[in-house]
């Protein structure tokens, strides 16, 4: 349990580097953007005893979570996550795209911190 609480710290701390990076570094504000999510994937992940040690692991952990709820949107935003993580990589998009998928990414995490045990 310490460890998907320590997960579930790091997405938050992430997030909020990534809005932070908004101004100076797209790039990096994408990549915060992508750990955010990754992190509390892994939080859960960790909580079930689930394998997350590939970006494959989180995707089959993310659809399993899809199937569970029957929320769609969890795929989606964590597709727009996998996004920002290309995107660090290809710098394809301006501050607006960078922002709005932060938000979106920011979404992923609120609805699957509500999955974790320890949420409150």
């Amino acid at each position: 349990m310490q460890q998907s609480a320590t997960y579930r710290e790091r997405s938050r701390e992430f997030l909020d580097k990534a809005y932070a990076e908004l101004e100076q570094d797209l790039g990096q504000a994408c990549e915060k953007g992508w750990g955010a999510a990754a992190e509390i994937v892994k939080a859960v992940a960790e909580e079930r005893g689930l394998y997350h040690r590939s970006h494959n692991a989180l995707h089959r952990i993310i659809n399993g979570l899809t199937n569970e709820t029957g929320d769609p949107e969890l795929r989606r935003l964590f597709a727009v996550a996998n996004y920002l993580h290309v995107n660090f990589y290809e710098n394809w998009y301006d501050r607006q795209w960078v922002e709005s998928n932060l938000q979106d990414v920011e979404q992923l995490v609120t609805k699957v911190e509500a999955l974790l045990s320890s949420s409150s």
